[in-house]
């Protein structure tokens, strides 16, 4: 399948962009496949499994050894799926393993408290709801599933935000923090003594910080090792998850934690 003519014509598609653009990335995605069929290869098989230059397979490859995806056997010169592979690979293992034990405890905190129960994991800078669940008493029919949320102004947020490692933290405690409401906290010190507090309470509530009228309450999921991997909680609004109960709805939610916690293989 080697196409040693082909080398002008891939780099004048590379230096279009658009579709030359998608073709590298379907060419970088046929790498990692090749080597997970292969086990290893060399520059040459992969450029001939590839039907590429030799040249381009290399910048391929290069890209995706600065990515960690790929590592090489300096010796052979052999390539093979690299650590950056298995950290992908865990992370989504997480996401599928937190959907699936937590759809029971979800439904069963709702029906629990009667408001929309949800759960949130950390997608790089915010919080994304991953599954939800509604109770007899959730009157609107608002959609979180799949919607990224600010940390600073959710109560899901506020709770991975309080259990990451200080200096990723303040990377974002310290940034510009958008106001969303009157009640947002938008300052840095305001939103350190609320993680502070989250981290003593076992919780963290949210009253209409990101709109009007809808307050909320969430604890953390940890993992096997204890590392918290997600947030449980419930939202609803203001004028029935009034400020005096938030406590007693972050206590449900915080048992709803640990029965999911433990079902992720957390015996702490």
């Amino acid at each position: 399948m080697s196409n040693t003519s082909g080398t002008t014509e891939d780099r004048s598609e590379e230096r279009r962009g658009g579709a030359g653009s998608v073709q590298s990335v379907d060419r970088a995605v046929s790498v990692l496949e090749i080597l997970a069929k292969l086990g290893e290869a060399g520059v040459t098989e992969i450029a001939e499994e590839l039907g590429v230059h030799k040249s381009t397979a290399f910048r391929i490859l290069g890209v995706l050894e600065h990515r960690g995806l790929v590592e090489q056997e300096k010796e052979r010169g052999k390539y093979y799926l690299g650590a950056g592979v298995l950290r992908l690979a865990g992370a989504a293992a997480i996401r599928l393993d937190i959907s699936q034990e937590g759809q029971p405890v979800c439904r069963a905190l709702a029906d629990d408290t009667g408001e929309t129960a949800n759960i949130a994991v950390l997608d790089g800078d915010a919080a994304v709801n991953i599954m939800q669940a509604r109770g007899s008493a959730a009157v609107t029919a608002y959609n979180w599933l799949g919607r990224r949320t600010p940390l600073h102004a959710t109560a899901s947020g506020k709770v991975l935000l309080a259990h990451l490692p200080h200096e990723r933290r303040e990377s974002l405690v310290t940034r510009k923090l958008p106001r969303f409401t009157e009640n947002t906290l938008t300052t840095a010190s305001g939103l350190r003594a609320q993680l502070t507090a989250a981290l003593e309470d076992g919780f963290a509530c949210t009253s209409e910080e990101l709109e009007i009228g809808l307050n909320a309450v969430a604890a953390p999921v940890r993992a096997h090792d204890g590392a918290v991997i997600g947030a449980i909680g419930v939202s609803g609004p203001a004028y029935r998850m009034a400020r005096q109960h938030l406590p007693e709805l972050a206590e449900r939610s915080a048992q709803a934690a640990v029965e999911l916690s433990r079902r992720m293989g957390f015996g702490g």
